[in-house]
């Protein structure tokens, strides 16, 4: 947008013939177009890029989702950033052998020179509508008579052209001047981790160690900014991990298994996998307490909740597999977790030793180190999610149904058929992570817990401020809890949804010490606190029930942070194409207003007469000045006498 906001005249276009008005039959350019979100797609948005008639564009958001699907996002997830490449495995570079997101139309990789904004209040949408039936609606094939409503979208934005041009502008006004003004930042958050058995957080594991990665994104994007649901693309298989983690710390032996397991999950991934790339890059740094050559096998979570018949599909690397010790150990891993199906409400079969892996975490991993891993998913080959990376990637879309009339704590408990099913998932993984880990006890019952797994969907996908999340944050932490959960990466860090998931975390896999708030906020001062091994959080507590005052208390954990920013930005390559090097504009304000505009010809007349009247204004001006003395002489006292 420009720096003073961009203006046009109201048109709604309900249906496709009503573009005809906009690009070429309406006497009144430029036009600002209230659009019907079923609209909005590329081969619309591709004819309004083409045409100076168009100043701006107001999309109404749809209710229910459109039913042929939407996804602004590539059909080719992080084309270039994952493993296959021209020099490894080049038949699956580029989705050659698989289209991933077929119904990705790309819209959010397209640069419009004319602002987008989205309305989700309806009644936002009516105003503009009835404003536009008043004044704007053609009359017998005619134009519409002034005055006319218009529309102003501000929303400018301060950096220019790409990466490479922002981040040296930002860089030399860093460097030389003394009020430094920033035209854009780097993405960057922090990846959330923790282990099974505690290590030394700030020291390196010894190399023989060996630790099973389980890992999962917690990022989601739409076409527009701050708007990212994630419901099947980040929080079914993000949920999914929390709950196996919760499931495993409760089984009574996991101190003695000889393999250790780190959850992790990574920010940024859906921006060319931002957290996982600089994880891999702390380890080959020694900046991570773990190595590459600790990893004795990888297991992801990715888009778990729209399963088929129950089936969840096992995805391995083929390029790898030509490996014999890599494929003995892919052998044994896909075993464990067929074996730990059995019984279950969860079929686990293999996608094919042909089959590319999905964009995943995995690929990062394996760029550096061939790693043996899987990544489980509810698709074979194309996404069932018609969704990926739209604003109607929402608990809908993941079939989350509660019944009419529960009240916001009953529905926060009530166990929806998805929680149920995500459970079971979690279940199957939690067994299996115990084998891979060599325990030999029985794994019945280790159980993920559907209660859980229902709390952490609504927190996540509905309501982020309702009771539980409340409880188990710190009392400084209060104001993250927003009504309604997104779960964008951003520029300012942490955010919202790191905090929860590791407040999450520490709640279902931490332990309740008996520290004074002093001791937990200062475990370096608690000889018993063991604090290198440990993270100490003093959280807020329920309700007391016979007041409204809280239970605080403290919670020891292996929940950690770590770093999610681009190695690109760290070695100022900006231009990379090994790493991510996504950035966000700077801004001052977004707004938008309505208003009547009277016709250019009263304008005119108007601008005319104001004219005359100030040249009028300063002949008075003029000539009254000029005769001053006359105009304003005091006149002679009649009485006085002159001698």
């Amino acid at each position: 947008a420009s720096i003073s906001g961009d203006t046009g005249v109201i048109h709604v276009v309900e249906k496709e013939e009503d573009l005809s008005w906009v690009l070429t039959d309406g006497p009144h350019p430029p036009y600002m177009i209230l659009l019907d979100g079923n609209l909005f797609n590329r081969r619309v948005m591709q004819q309004l890029k083409g045409t100076s008639r168009v100043s701006g564009l107001a999309v109404a958001a749809t209710k229910p989702s459109p039913p042929q699907g939407f996804s602004p996002g590539l059909n080719c997830p992080n084309d270039g950033f994952g493993v296959y490449s021209k020099d490894y495995g080049p038949q699956f570079a580029h989705c050659n052998q698989t289209v991933w997101n077929p119904v990705g139309s790309g819209l959010s990789y397209e640069d419009f020179d004319f602002p987008i904004f989205l309305l989700e209040d309806a009644n936002e949408t009516q105003v503009i509508k009835q404003c536009y039936q008043d004044h704007n609606v053609p009359r017998d094939g005619a134009g519409p008579e002034y005055p006319l409503c218009a529309m102003q979208l501000f929303s400018h934005m301060h950096a220019v052209t790409n990466t490479v041009t922002c981040m040296r502008r930002s860089s030399l006004q860093s460097t030389f001047s003394i009020n430094p003004e920033i035209v854009c930042d780097p993405l960057l958050d922090y990846n959330v981790w923790s282990t099974l058995q505690p290590i030394n957080s700030s020291g390196k594991i010894e190399p023989e160690k060996e630790v099973i990665l389980v890992a999962t994104r917690i990022d989601s994007h739409s076409f527009f900014w701050n708007i990212a649901p994630g419901a099947e693309s980040a929080v079914s298989s993000f949920v999914t991990h929390l709950a196996a983690a919760e499931a495993l710390h409760k089984a009574s032996d996991v101190q003695l298994l000889q393999r250790n397991i780190m959850f992790t999950f990574f920010q940024g991934e859906t921006f060319d996998y931002i957290g996982s790339s600089r994880m891999v890059y702390d380890m080959e740094k020694d900046k991570f307490p773990l190595g590459l050559d600790n990893i004795h096998s990888f297991v992801e979570l990715n888009q778990v909740a729209l399963r088929n018949d129950s089936v969840l599909w096992m995805h391995t690397d083929p390029v790898s597999r030509k490996n014999e010790s890599v494929e003995g150990q892919v052998r044994n891993l896909l075993d464990i977790l067929s074996n730990s199906s059995m019984g279950a409400n969860v079929t686990l079969q293999e996608a094919g030793f042909s089959q590319p892996l999905p964009p995943s975490s995995f690929q990062r991993f394996l760029r550096a180190r061939h790693i043996p891993g899987v990544v489980l998913t509810d698709h074979r080959t194309a996404f069932q999610n018609r969704y990926y990376q739209s604003m109607y990637d929402t608990p809908e879309n993941i079939r989350m149904q509660y019944p009419e009339g529960l009240s916001p704590e009953e529905t926060l408990e009530y166990v929806t058929d998805t929680a149920q099913s995500l459970a079971e998932v979690a279940t199957v993984v939690a067994r299996a992570l115990y084998r891979l880990a060599g325990g030999a006890n029985t794994t019945s019952a280790i159980q993920a817990d559907p209660k859980t797994v229902s709390r952490m969907l609504y927190g996540f996908l509905i309501k982020m401020n309702n009771s539980w999340f409340q409880s188990i944050i710190k009392p400084d932490l209060k104001g993250i809890l927003g009504d309604v959960p997104q779960h964008y990466v951003a520029v300012s860090s942490p955010v919202n949804t790191t905090y929860l998931v590791q407040y999450v975390l520490a709640n279902l896999t931490g332990t309740v010490v008996n520290f004074t708030k002093e001791e937990c906020l200062n475990p370096e001062k608690t000889p018993s606190s063991e604090q290198e091994m440990y993270e100490y959080a003093w959280v807020q507590g329920s309700l007391d029930p016979n007041s409204t005052s809280r239970v605080p208390y403290c919670v020891r954990s292996t929940v950690h942070l770590s770093k999610a920013l681009s190695p690109a930005f760290e070695l100022r390559q900006w231009g990379s194409t090994e790493y991510s090097t996504w950035t966000e504009s700077r801004w001052k304000e977004i707004r938008a207003r309505i208003f009547l505009v009277a016709s250019k010809e009263l304008e005119i007349i108007t601008l005319v007469v104001g004219i005359a009247i100030l040249v009028l204004s300063l002949l008075a001006t003029y000539f009254i000045n000029a005769k001053a003395d006359i105009l304003f002489s005091i006149p002679r006292d009649p009485g006085a006498v002159a001698y």
